[in-house]
């Protein structure tokens, strides 16, 4: 449960007066209309602190079929917000396209899902807004770790709890494996195939992987 502490009441009434609820909803608006997203239900919260997936400090979101959550610092540019928010919104607009239902997500689709993801805020907002995972391993690296460390955990279920440490790299996982995996296999697949908004919410995750050089099965 979210408890506002002293610094998180302050942090609010900064992005009040910043208005930061107007500017959501016009990027909401901008890219609903442009993607042809779902109506969704976004909320805004003040942030507690920095962390692993921050691009800013303290910024981070959550999403799910039909509502998102972005966790905001009060000083946060808004390039920043809207950045945040094409990640999140992009994984709305996936999860309502896939014929399955979010609990049933395996590790594969978690780890394409954040690749995509961050693929649109690389391609809408620009590198520079590209979460730090995205350049923290080398291609060398990501394909060791596919092979020692993931492959064999791909069926996992969203639930499983080892399905949240691989993908977040907790120990003994190096940090942020599924997202900088996901990353790269995306990356890789750009190189070799079309690639659109509307495909990159409806293909499989499966459809990803098999263009590229890494496999699903021994």
């Amino acid at each position: 449960m979210y408890k506002p502490d002293r610094f998180s009441r302050n942090d609010f009434k900064e992005l009040k007066e910043k208005e930061t609820w107007d500017l959501a909803e016009k990027i909401y608006l901008k890219y609903r209309k442009k993607w042809g997203g779902p109506n969704i239900d976004v909320y805004i919260f003040p942030s507690a602190g920095g962390g692993l997936f921050s691009r800013h400090s303290g910024k981070s979101g959550v999403s799910f079929a039909n509502m998102l959550f972005l966790f905001l610092p009060s000083d946060i540019e808004e390039d920043e917000v809207e950045a945040l928010f094409v990640h999140e919104y992009h994984h709305a607009c996936r999860i309502n396209s896939q014929k399955k239902k979010l609990e049933d997500f395996t590790l594969l689709d978690s780890i394409i899902l954040e690749g995509l993801a961050e693929h649109a805020v690389e391609i809408h907002c620009g590198k520079k807004f590209r979460g730090s995972w995205c350049s923290r391993y080398s291609k060398e690296e990501i394909r060791n770790f596919w092979d020692k460390l993931i492959k064999a955990q791909l069926k996992l279920k969203k639930n499983e709890r080892l399905h949240q440490k691989v993908l977040y790299g907790e120990r003994p996982y190096p940090p942020l494996l599924g997202y900088a995996a996901g990353y790269e296999i995306i990356r890789e697949f750009r190189e070799k195939k079309s690639f659109s908004t509307k495909l990159s919410f409806i293909a499989p995750s499966e459809y990803f992987v098999d263009q590229t050089l890494y496999k699903l099965e021994s």
